[in-house]
């Protein structure tokens, strides 16, 4: 299973791209793992604003629908409309064009709250 190593990790299983404005957050290539075929992602509109661990949106699979939680405070600017009307990209490749929203961050990112790769790789392992 892949977590690449430029992004970081939350313990709710969704990534956050920081390398560039505005971030870009998903979810992981574990969550889509765990949660079998996905049939359905529902994610906010553009201009919604978080704050951070706030649900922002579901995905559902055949086996159940699970809350998607904000890593960061901020608001919504983008809206990946590809994984909304195709949720199987999510399984293709959860971390490049399974993208869920990209977001203007609010506030400083606050670090401890998110995982490296390894550490997240740890953490799964123990899951």
């Amino acid at each position: 299973m892949e977590f690449p190593n430029g992004l970081k990790y939350t313990k709710d299983h969704e990534w956050i791209d920081t390398a560039a404005a505005p971030v870009t957050i998903g979810v992981t290539a574990y969550a889509v793992d765990q949660l079998g075929d996905i049939v359905h992602v529902e994610l906010p509109k553009v201009g919604d604003s978080f704050e951070a661990g706030a649900a922002f949106g579901t995905i559902e699979s055949t086996k159940t629908v699970s809350d998607l939680y904000m890593p960061v405070a901020g608001k919504v600017v983008e809206i990946n409309k590809a994984a909304v009307a195709n949720p199987q990209s999510l399984q293709d490749d959860p971390y490049k064009l399974g993208w869920l929203v990209k977001v203007e961050v609010k506030s400083k990112i606050d670090a401890s709250t998110l995982l490296d790769a390894k550490a997240y790789q740890h953490f799964v392992a123990e899951a």
